[in-house]
């Protein structure tokens, strides 16, 4: 009887030690995926900022600037993508759309990203741009990977339409999360002009035609969650300029939009909120189930070999017949 359990014991040993690496290696990556269909907003402040009053073309101290950041999940055009692609695919329909003070647009430029659903690798289809132009991405936006490495990551600029470094700073603690810290800061570069622009008059067809350039620099920072990978915090030290041509009246140069870009308040508290409630499924996948599994394993096998050697332990007090034949009172 002993053997019988002692053996069933130890199938049970390997099977919850092959259900650990599987877990982990197997079924992780194919099931932590971004949702097809997933919707987010975020909402972004620059206060006391400097912006472009395109009547006047003079730039003025502003209270606010609010960037409205919306990425809808298509889930129709994923599975458009996933039929030639081979593998699980997110179409994010991105649009950041900026306000003044008065409620009225300074600009909206909307973008179109294609990424693996558990990797977040960019993947090439029709339909990839940012503000209607063609775009190949390299490198991740928006998300991190599951799991992220501690480490330099390439991400891509939306203004620039390239890629770049982000270099990972040490890990830091916000809001009572342990968060890696990564930053990037992108050098003055000749950017495109938006296709939108807030005053009628005044397009990018003009601008080109007045000799006009725009540039643009910022140093953006982004707290990552080193589990899901999704920021819970990021922020931009961002300048726009406009530069030469007819259309300054003569100026070298003016500032189109200078500020400090934060994430406002209430989105934060949500943002940290979620990945808290989220990182809990990743953490099941990746540590405590496997870990678990193992743990358990380990004992079965110890309680398995334990048996196994209580069953093959001689019996004591045995009614064995002496080697000189003599019987129990010892006489001939």
């Amino acid at each position: 009887m002993r053997r019988r359990a002692s053996l069933v014991l130890l199938a049970l040993a390997v099977f919850c030690a092959t259900l650990a690496p599987l877990l982990r290696w197997y079924a992780f990556p194919r099931l932590a995926k971004i949702p097809a269909g997933q919707y987010q907003e975020m909402v972004l402040e620059a206060r006391n900022a400097t912006l472009l009053d395109y009547t006047t073309m003079r730039p003025r101290k502003v209270s606010r600037v609010t960037i409205v950041q919306t990425l809808k999940g298509n889930v129709e055009a994923s599975e458009k993508v996933e039929r030639t692609a081979g593998r699980d695919v997110v179409v994010w329909d991105g649009l950041s759309h900026v306000v003044g003070p008065d409620g009225k647009m300074v600009s909206s430029i909307p973008e179109r990203y294609i990424f693996d659903a558990h990797t977040q690798a960019p993947v090439h289809a029709d339909g990839e741009h940012v503000d209607r132009d063609p775009v190949k991405r390299e490198g991740i936006e928006f998300k991190w990977p599951f799991l992220p490495e501690r480490r330099d990551y390439t991400y891509f600029d939306a203004q620039t339409r390239t890629s770049a470094p982000i270099h990972y700073r040490g890990t830091r603690t916000f809001r009572g999360l342990e968060v890696y810290y990564f930053e990037q800061t992108i050098p003055w570069t000749r950017v495109p002009v938006p296709k939108k622009m807030p005053v009628s008059g005044v397009t990018p067809e003009s601008v080109r035609k007045a000799g006009t350039t725009r540039w643009y620099t910022t140093r953006r920072m982004f707290w990552v969650d080193p589990t899901t990978g999704a920021p819970v915090n990021g922020e931009e030290i961002h300048r726009e300029e406009l530069r030469g041509g007819t259309l300054l009246g003569g100026r070298d140069r003016v500032t189109a939009f200078a500020g400090h870009v934060r994430m406002r308040e209430d989105y934060i508290d949500h943002t940290v909120a979620l990945v808290t409630s989220q990182r809990a499924l990743i953490l099941l996948m990746t540590s405590w189930l496997p870990w678990g599994f193992v743990t358990l394993s380990a004992l079965l096998l110890a309680l398995a070999l334990l048996l196994e050697a209580r069953g093959r332990r001689p019996a004591r007090g045995g009614t064995g017949t002496p080697s000189d034949g003599s019987g129990p009172t010892g006489g001939p």
